[in-house]
């Protein structure tokens, strides 16, 4: 994000008037019994955000985890079992993501389950697409279609995974090699706001679909 994450992390910069993080709170609460944030650059203000909130926070210091060490260090916050993640930099509309999530999650044969993005569809994407889905919904790597930020996930083999700081690719290619990784798609508005382009796209797709709901 350049010059908009000097001084401040990426989850706090406003899309349409409000922050990213509280977007993807917002998602998350009435979802999931105890919600935690990973937070690296600028800690102090994601703490200070979250302050007397309902949200727990561990930061990571002095270097950062990466996607899946991030989430290793937050298991003893999260408890055992499986998981939601979801990034907060990406705006939604339509179905709540992790609605969406559990209502295709079959814990007794999936490892883990993501939500994904056809690359067409996926305003904001740079780049080409991650997966590709075969007709029971299992995932190998390559293809057209994106992974967009939320998943839910078992965190056993996670928890036994050596080293501190790693992404979560690495569990998702235990868990593809398992015949353990799934995928479903999300049904409506999806955009990527990792670079500063990207932010009047994804407010452009809010007021359309803000729109379309008047």
């Amino acid at each position: 994000m350049g010059a908009l994450t000097r001084n401040r992390p990426k989850p706090l910069i406003p899309v349409a008037g409000r922050p990213l993080l509280d977007r993807a709170l917002d998602l998350a609460r009435n979802k999931v019994d105890r919600i935690a944030v990973n937070a690296h650059h600028c800690a102090d203000q994601i703490a200070a955000h979250l302050h007397g909130s309902d949200v727990s926070v561990c930061i990571e210091t002095p270097e950062i985890l990466d996607t899946g060490g991030g989430l290793k260090a937050a298991l003893p916050t999260l408890g055992s079992g499986a998981v939601y993640t979801l990034n907060p930099d990406v705006v939604w509309t339509g179905p709540n993501p992790l609605q969406e999530l559990c209502v295709t999650w079959q814990a007794h044969r999936m490892q883990a389950l993501l939500l994904l993005i056809p690359v067409d569809l996926a305003i904001g994407r740079q780049g080409g697409g991650d997966f590709s889905m075969d007709a029971h919904g299992r995932l190998t790597r390559g293809g057209d279609l994106v992974y967009s930020g939320a998943q839910i996930t078992h965190t056993d083999v996670l928890a036994q995974m050596p080293g501190k700081a790693f992404s979560l690719n690495r569990l998702w290619d235990h868990q593809i090699a398992d015949g353990g990784l799934f995928g479903t798609l999300h049904q409506d508005g999806w955009c990527d706001v990792g670079y500063p382009e990207a932010i009047p796209l994804a407010e452009d797709m809010l007021a359309q679909d803000q729109f379309a709901h008047d």
